[in-house]
Order: structure tokens, then sequence, then C-alpha cells
């Protein structure tokens, strides 16, 4: 038999003792069937709030109990801000003082309540296109085009960096800030692009331009109360719309090579010009020391001059001998070679002075021409007179006693 076969006493597991016919509902509700263990936990709440017999409870538990929910919805009323953060305590939605870092209490919900704004976060407003988590940016024609003051079209992307400067204004003041700050750095760019030619937004304005868009957007943030604090603004892309983006790039390369072109001669005049004003100063100190030069030898060749013609005047005949020996010394000593030509033009004399200034005289012969000989006979006599000299060194008698023939005709 099955251990809860209906009809048995205690084994029934629907709690039917014996008469199977009797109803449920006649059954009593504190009987033998309630769990001991749920009915033990009810008689010790009784017994700690104060309740005695079947009554729950009495005034002493109430008010314990009233005493604990009121301690812990005003527990409920403490806040901690980090120090990046700004608690803004509202009473009834309207807004009542600011709390620095630390550890603050409210009066609780529905009384009070904080609102915790970061204002030291700095968040990015990103105009013409949008970054994904991956980095990828995503262009948005419809904020990126804009027309300048030449009605050209350019394509511009800007990233703005900002901040909250004021909790109070950025709460309460403007409904969507963060909107409101993208919409004005919007305008304020489509406003200073408007003023100005495509050439100069897109070369050399692009300063100028991220400058003033920061000054105007900062004004009509102030304006609006946003408390908003701009902190950087930079200049993303800034190009012609694609459809023409070839032509322009040749355009862009064709000023590039002007101005590399520009700096080159610029450069080569720099270098250039210095030398050739060198030079120019070179040549004039030259031209001013040879002036110097002539004018004092022209002095000096006069002054010896002068003195010459004083001494000749004195002795004509020793003055002009003299003369004539320097003349022939200064000739004489510059060249290595020497050729006399004979009365009769057909003889000539040759004179190796270089050989024999180096001692190779010796060595060398030397033969006096046929008709100075014969017509010499002083010559002849004074060479035959020599003695013992003319043995010694024949070749220098013979020059010797060439030109004292030579100075006798």
């Amino acid at each position: 038999m099955a251990w809860n076969e209906p009809g048995k006493p205690g084994q029934d597991p629907w709690g039917n003792s014996g008469n199977n016919n009797r109803p449920n509902n006649s059954r009593k509700p504190n009987g033998s069937n309630q769990d001991p263990d749920l009915k033990e936990a009810l008689k010790k709440a009784q017994e700690f709030f104060g309740g005695t017999g079947d009554k729950f409870g009495g005034a002493k538990g109430t008010g314990l109990i009233v005493i604990v929910l009121i301690a812990l919805w005003l527990l409920s009323g403490i806040y901690t801000v980090d120090s990046p953060e700004r608690g803004v305590v509202k009473r009834f939605g309207a807004y009542t003082h600011e709390t620095t870092a630390g550890l603050h209490w409210h009066l609780p919900w529905p009384i009070e309540s904080v609102t915790l704004v970061n204002v030291d976060r700095i968040r990015t407003a990103e105009i013409g296109y949008r970054s994904d988590s991956r980095n990828r940016n995503g262009s948005v024609p419809s904020e990126a085009l804009m027309l300048t003051k030449d009605e050209n079209i350019v394509d511009i992307r800007i990233a703005v960096q900002y901040k909250v400067s004021d909790a109070k204004k950025y709460l309460f003041d403007v409904a969507a800030p963060d909107i409101t700050m993208r919409d004005l750095t919007e305008s304020a760019l489509r406003e200073i692009v408007g003023r100005n030619t495509m050439d100069f937004v897109l070369t050399e304005g692009r300063d100028e331009v991220v400058s003033k868009v920061r000054a105007l957007t900062q004004e009509n943030l102030d304006a609006y109360n946003t408390g908003l604090v701009i902190t950087s603004l930079n200049l993303q892309d800034a190009q012609p719309p694609e459809q023409v983006q070839s032509a322009f790039a040749d355009v862009v390369k064709a000023r590039e090579d002007r101005e590399r072109l520009i700096n080159e001669a610029e450069a080569y005049s720099n270098d250039i010009l210095p030398k050739a004003r060198g030079q120019a100063a070179r040549q004039i100190e030259e031209a001013r020391a040879y002036h110097d030069e002539v004018i004092a030898r022209a002095t000096g060749q006069a002054s010896r001059f002068e003195s010459i013609m004083a001494e000749y005047k004195k002795a004509p005949r020793v003055t002009r001998e003299r003369l004539y020996l320097d003349a022939i010394t200064n000739v004489f000593s510059s060249t290595s070679k020497v050729f006399v030509a004979a009365d009769s033009g057909t003889n000539l004399l040759y004179l190796p002075l270089d050989k024999m200034m180096s001692g190779q005289g010796n060595n060398v012969p030397f033969k006096v021409p046929d008709d100075v000989s014969s017509q010499s006979g002083t010559g002849s006599s004074s060479s035959s007179n020599s003695g013992s000299a003319s043995n010694r060194n024949p070749s220098q008698n013979n020059i010797r006693d060439y030109l004292r023939t030579r100075e006798l005709r």
C-alpha cells in the first residue's frame, strides 16, 4: 500500500483525516496544520513590540516603528560630493544652494533632492563629422558644407572641447546646454566663413578663423547663460567639396611651387648680394691702393730724376756711364741668353750666361767671330799680353777681349 493512500489517517497528502467527504473549508485555520516555526516567529514579534495574547502590537510597538522609519528617512538625505563635482540642492524642484566636495546632508525626498554635476570633465562637440569608438570619422554634410564670401562652398570640420563653469546656470537657465553649445558653434562658424573668401579660409586664414569662431561662440554662450566655457577649438579639416578637390589640389600645388621659387630666389639673393658687395668693396680698396702706389712711385721717380739731374750737371760723363752700366746690369740680370750682332750684320755672338752663372761656363766652347778678330788688332795684342791669366780661363779672356774690341769700335 502506498504511503499517500487516501482514506488512511495521517497519510493523506491533502490533510484529510478519515472522512473524505468533508469539505476543506471546514478545517480550522489555526488547527494542527499550521507551521510551528511561523507560529513561533509571530509570537516572538508580538513580545518584542509589546503585544500580548492574540492581539499584535500596541502603543509602544507602534511608536518604535515610527521612530525607526523616521530615522531611515532622515539618513537617506546623506550624500557625498567628489572633488571634480558640484552638488546642486533643490527644494521642491527650486534651486537652494550648491555644495562642494565632501559629505553633506539634505532634507530627504520629496522635500529636497541633489543633482551632481561634474565641472572638471572635458566634454567634446563635433561639428561637421561624427567619430565612433574605432576613431572612424563620418561626414555630416548638413553641418560641414558652408558658403564663403566669394560664393564658393567649403567643407569644414571642427572639434570643440568645453566644460561646465557654473552648475546652476547649466541646470536651470538652459533646457539643453550641450545642444545649445553645438548650435551656437555651428552658427558662429558659418558667420565667420561667410565673411571671408575661400582661399583665405583654406590657406593662410585657418588660425584667424579658429580664433574668431571661439571668441564669438563664447560670447554667445555667456549671453545665453549656459554655464559653459570653451577650453579649446580645433580645426580638424578644411577643404573644398569632394567634386572639385582634384582641381583645387592642383591650384594649391601651383601656389606652393610659386612660394617655393620665391623663397629660393630670396635665398639666392641673400647669398649673392653680400658677396657682390664684398667684391665691390675689395676692388674699390685695391683701386685706392693702386692709386696711392702709382702716385707714390711717380713722386719717387720724379725725385730720383731731379737728384740724378743735379749730379749730371756736376759730372755729365761719369753720370752717363753710370746710368749705362746700371741699365746693362738690370737687363742682363733678368735674362739667361744674350745674342750680340756684329757690325757686318752676318755673324751673331752667343753668350751662354745661364750656364756661366751656374758654374758650367768653363766647359762651354766660345769662339769669337773672324771679322771681329781680324779687325781688332788692339784686342789681339791685349789678349796675347794677358800671360798666364788667359791660360787659366780662355773663355773668359775671349769674352773680355771681344767686349774690349766692341768698346774700341
